[in-house]
């Protein structure tokens, strides 16, 4: 009897070296995916991370690209162009209110009207005092000395479907010092002095007292 069972244990021991042998090669596959497979993994992630980092770049590379145009608004008028504007409105409105009684009509308004837009509306408004004023003013050797400065601006726009171009309405703060018979007084007026670009230039195409009504329209703007 014992010698089937030796016979059996002999024929089952290389059964269990197999099976021993088979265990190892699966552990060790195991192992080895899994090292691979976390590997990968590793690989992966970064991959993953630095696409999504790539990508958000682009994205906003072109979102900045793509976006800026219409973002960032383009002025109307440059910096520079609305100084050279300021400039006419002040040189006008600062010569507008200076004056004496030896003044003529034509010598005094010529350089002025070369600053506006020379049409009827600014003629009739680029005058000297008129009728019993300016003969007051002679007969008591009266002066005008004007400062004009501007404080902001109030409009500035470009009207395409008109085709009036491009204007600029800023509020100017002008002081007038009069001095007639020997008294002197100051006058204040804040103005909304509206310039248009003509061939280039600035020129000034109207002026209104502050809350009021405009005064190259006025029926009593002089001769």
């Amino acid at each position: 009897m014992e010698l089937p069972a030796e016979n059996k244990r002999t024929a089952l021991l290389p059964l269990v070296v197999l099976g021993a042998l088979l265990v190892i090669v699966l552990t060790v596959f195991t192992v080895f995916d899994g090292d691979d497979g976390d590997g990968d993994g590793g690989e992966a992630a970064p991959v993953a991370t630095a696409g999504a980092k790539n990508g958000a770049g682009a994205g906003a590379g072109g979102g900045s690209g793509a976006s800026a145009p219409e973002g960032a608004a383009t002025p109307i008028v440059e910096a520079a162009e609305v100084a050279e504007a300021h400039a006419v409105m002040a040189k006008y409105m600062t010569g507008l209110t200076t004056y004496a009684h030896t003044s003529k009509s034509a010598a005094w308004s010529g350089p002025l009207l070369a600053l506006t837009t020379d049409d009827t509306r600014m003629k009739q408004a680029t005058v000297l005092p008129s009728g019993k004023e300016w003969a007051t003013c002679q007969a008591e050797k009266c002066s005008s000395k004007g400062t004009a400065v501007v404080e902001r601006d109030a409009v500035i726009a470009d009207d395409l479907v008109r085709g009036s171009g491009r204007t600029i309405s800023s509020l100017v703060k002008v002081t007038a010092a009069h001095t007639s018979g020997g008294q002197s007084s100051t006058e204040e007026n804040e103005w909304l002095v509206t310039v248009k670009e003509d061939d280039g230039h600035w020129k000034v195409s109207g002026f209104d007292v502050f809350g009021l009504g405009d005064v190259g329209s006025s029926e009593d703007a002089g001769e």
